[in-house]
């Protein structure tokens, strides 16, 4: 059985293996009439790490909404392990691109990170121990529990919002240009930080980028989005291994050539029309 394959076929047969934890199925989605998404078939497997790239405005945030049952899509569905869903379900967690927002300034960390455990009747004892578990696994001490977002560097909110969704215990956690406000170093130190979380807890992760060079590093697969309305270009392997680095990974010919090909792929004239 295929999972995954050219122009993004999600699957060959009828029924969807066991190690898919989330597949888009015809998935489209329009506004006011103008369709946005084409038919976009993928699938996840579990434990996997897939980056989404595309032009600007090509729609990777809608489709990221989409998946995480946000917006409802006007066509096709998202499975999760399955099931279709078609608001947000327990198991898939979200970190936005804009901290600052996604971050409630008037709470404390603490506040900020036990939100979703309170929200399904988590005792206060044991939503504290998670949130202070899960702000040690993003690399942030204990006194910072009780700072307020503001008070933190870009860097270290962003592991606020991280952590916070690693407490809600997802299976599933979907990014949405989780890097794009932070200076270059905290990005790449933050990108790492993601691929170990992604390894030492079994995540699923798929994230919307922009940015070919972080695709490539941080993922299993790159699903490239190209056209209007988007469509799957194509899905790339990254055969780069389990260990990689910011300069020895990005400085070999394989990262050049997968990079090469991914850019190809969302630049390509006759991708225009889907």
């Amino acid at each position: 059985m295929t999972i995954t394959g050219s122009k993004g076929k999600a699957r060959d047969e009828g029924a969807v293996p066991s190690s898919v934890a989330l597949e888009a199925s015809g998935l489209g989605h329009a506004y006011k009439g103008r369709e946005v998404l084409g038919s976009i078939d993928f699938a996840v497997r579990r434990g996997e790490f897939v980056c989404i790239v595309g032009p600007s405005g090509v729609g990777q945030t809608t489709l990221l909404r989409c998946l995480a049952g946000l917006q409802r899509s006007t066509r096709g569905q998202v499975l999760v392990k399955g099931t279709a869903i078609t608001e947000p379900v327990r198991g898939v967690a979200v970190v936005f691109q804009d901290y600052s927002r996604s971050l409630m300034p008037w709470a404390s960390v603490r506040d900020n990170v036990t939100l979703p455990l309170r929200a399904n009747g988590t005792p206060k004892v044991e939503a504290n121990r998670i949130a202070a578990e899960s702000l040690a696994q993003v690399g942030l001490d204990e006194h910072v529990s009780d700072l307020y977002p503001w008070q933190l560097s870009g860097g270290m909110q962003q592991r606020v919002a991280i952590a916070r969704a690693l407490a809600y215990g997802p299976e599933v956690m979907l990014m949405d240009e989780p890097f794009a406000s932070v200076d270059a170093q905290t990005r790449a130190d933050l990108e790492d930080l993601v691929r170990r979380l992604q390894r030492d807890l079994e995540l699923t992760v798929i994230l919307v980028t922009h940015d070919i060079d972080e695709a490539v590093y941080l993922s299993d697969r790159v699903i490239a989005l190209a056209g209007k309305p988007a469509h799957v270009s194509d899905i790339v392997d990254v055969p780069l291994g389990a260990d990689r680095d910011q300069i020895g990974t990005k400085g070999t010919p394989e990262f050049a050539e997968i990079r090469a090909a991914v850019h190809g792929l969302i630049r390509r004239k006759d991708d225009a029309v889907s």
